[in-house]
């Protein structure tokens, strides 16, 4: 989870693989409604957010036993909480954490993503940190996608062992 232009999809695909899961894409949740919405540099709601939200929630929930890596920004506690009660007990949060300008550079550095660089203080003023929620992992994006990953899975191998 994070702002756009963390990483959720670089480090998902890796954390996938590492942990033998599947993965899914958050981005390709989305209502085609906010994908426009969003490529015009507006914003999304609450509202919008909601079908979302439910949809990532029934795919958490069809995998609550199995498994799965899934992408999504959950930049509220009142989403992460809401995904929570679909997936139960079993669900953690790698939290991608970075400075804005490192965001705003690896955002310009983006190819073929609906997402433009003028949304991201929209995101950044919408995110509550998740860093004293019991179920995240924090860490820090300025390092390579694999050191990310290592630090991830080392996060989330402290919270099964706690």
């Amino acid at each position: 989870m994070g702002v756009a232009g963390c990483g959720k999809s670089s480090v998902g695909t890796r954390l996938a693989e590492a942990l033998g899961l599947p993965y899914q894409e958050g981005d390709d949740l989305h209502p085609q409604a906010n994908i426009a919405k969003m490529s015009k540099g507006t914003p999304l709601t609450d509202e919008d957010r909601g079908p979302w939200l439910d949809r990532i929630g029934e795919i958490l929930a069809d995998h609550a036993e199995s498994g799965i890596v899934l992408t999504c920004s959950s930049l509220k506690t009142v989403y992460r909480d809401r995904l929570r009660a679909a997936a139960g007990e079993k669900l953690a949060f790698v939290f991608l954490d970075g400075s804005k300008a490192l965001l705003t550079r690896r955002m310009g550095n983006r190819e073929g993503h609906f997402m433009p660089t003028s949304l991201l203080e929209s995101q950044l003023a919408t995110l509550e940190r998740p860093d004293q929620e019991a179920d995240v992992v924090v860490v820090d994006i300025d390092n390579t996608p694999e050191t990310i990953t290592d630090l991830a899975i080392d996060g989330l191998r402290r919270l099964v062992a706690g």
